[in-house]
């Protein structure tokens, strides 16, 4: 069992408690937390209240996280844009919603549980809830999934994260305008001291971490990014390019409240490279932006410019 303490702010005044708690909580349904407000487990200030409660100044909520529990991970019928298969790979074009694996108190809907029904064989490496899930991306974040299908695929591509001969580019649209046409961020992440749902840039308790990036095109207050991880740490390009002051469209984390944060960030893992495991074949992938991505670029560019 986990307690997480989150101190409201200013900006979240008036605002639904179950609607805050999905911009702290990582990777859980607005189900889920209403739910746990149901059952008791989010105190604001010490006490109860209902999923409807507006958020007053200073008010401090206290939320009990069951533990996750190894439970029958099922298979559903939910689409997937499989991008390649072979008897020991699949690649897959994941949507921006859609959670990676089952964690606490949530058992449906994600990932796996359409990997299940698609394909009976998954590593069991990262046990019976990850089954294949060799690394993952956030639940709003879309775009390109490795997954393993036996142990041996999987440590073969684990090895290669490890070694950071995987190519992974993300193309990002942030705030502001970047001057320069490219950069490299060298900034050590760990968990906010303040908020442990968050990562930030710190010195503490921290793991390196490198994202290079290149401007794409600019707009009139805003730049679209090419990122290519060197690392792969926890929200590392949200938190990157929040720290250099350009933080990612619509992220309701690390991003500004007045985006439209319906679509989540506006963050798409575009490119995926890597070595098949087992034929040992270079594999590269490329994967088209999500329709709205593509529609607030096309916005954007009636007021922009081209680089």
């Amino acid at each position: 069992m986990e307690i997480q303490t989150i101190k409201t702010s200013l900006e979240e005044v008036k605002t639904r408690l179950d609607k805050v708690l999905m911009s702290h909580l990582e990777d859980v349904s607005r189900t889920n937390v209403q739910n746990w407000i149901k059952n008791g487990n989010v105190l604001v200030n010490g006490e109860a209240v209902k999923a409807s409660y507006k958020i007053e100044e200073g008010d401090v909520i206290e939320v009990t996280i069951p533990d996750p529990v190894d439970t029958e991970i099922k298979a559903e019928d939910i689409p997937l844009d499989i991008v390649y298969e072979d008897h020991d790979v699949i690649v897959v074009n994941k949507p921006s919603g859609m959670i990676v694996h089952p964690s606490a108190g949530i058992y449906s809907g994600t990932l796996v549980n359409a990997l299940l029904y698609h394909c009976k064989d998954l590593s069991g490496i990262n046990g019976v809830n990850r089954p294949g899930i060799v690394h993952r991306i956030d639940k709003e974040t879309s775009g390109l999934l490795m997954v393993a299908k036996n142990d041996a695929s999987h440590q073969g591509l684990s090895a290669q994260l490890q070694e950071h001969s995987v190519t992974r580019r993300y193309v990002a649209l942030v705030h502001g305008v970047i001057n320069h046409n490219k950069g490299r961020i060298v900034a050590p992440i760990g968990r906010d001291p303040k908020d442990r749902q968050s990562m930030c840039v710190t010195a503490h308790n921290s793991k390196d971490a490198i994202t290079n990036f290149r401007v794409l095109e600019r707009f009139d207050d805003m730049t679209l990014v090419e990122c290519r991880l060197e690392t792969g740490r926890t929200h590392q390009i949200r938190v990157h390019m929040q720290y250099i002051g350009h933080p990612v469209y619509g992220d309701p984390k690390y991003g500004y409240r007045h985006d439209d944060q319906s679509h989540g960030q506006f963050l798409h893992a575009k490119i995926l490279g890597f070595t098949h495991p087992i034929t040992k074949e270079e594999l590269y992938f490329e994967s088209e932006l999500p329709d709205y991505f593509k529609e607030k670029i096309n916005e954007l560019r009636g007021g922009g410019y081209e680089s």
